[in-house]
């Protein structure tokens, strides 16, 4: 695949959304993730999204210097991965997966 170009993961089932967050047609709400190919927290944030089988779209900022400034301006961070459910900044990995351990990831997710 092009490192350039954006991948989305299809959800296994739509889901009803939170009202704090737009939502898809389907009912989810958008997730964006900021990403390289083999950065090990960018693997581990898409996998939490498969189990909680929601779509994500994914910008490569590998060797993409435009993108990589567009989310360092939008997250005020240099690292990946970068999280964005619809428009709230979630941050990196640990961040999504200390708000998974909390019951408060579902939710933004518009999964509750």
């Amino acid at each position: 695949m092009d490192p350039s170009s954006t991948q989305q993961t299809p959800p296994d089932s739509a889901q009803a959304h939170s009202s704090e967050t737009p939502a898809l047609t389907d009912g989810t709400v958008q997730v964006r993730m900021y990403a390289t190919a083999f950065c090990p927290y960018c693997v581990r944030a898409r996998r939490l999204l498969e189990r909680k089988g929601v779509a994500w779209e994914e910008i490569a900022v590998d060797d993409d210097r435009e993108r990589f400034q567009e989310m360092t301006l939008r997250a005020n961070r240099t690292t990946v991965p970068q999280i964005f459910i619809g428009d709230v900044h979630v941050g990196g990995y640990d961040d999504m997966a200390a708000l998974d351990r909390a019951g408060q990831l579902d939710p933004l997710l518009g999964l509750a």
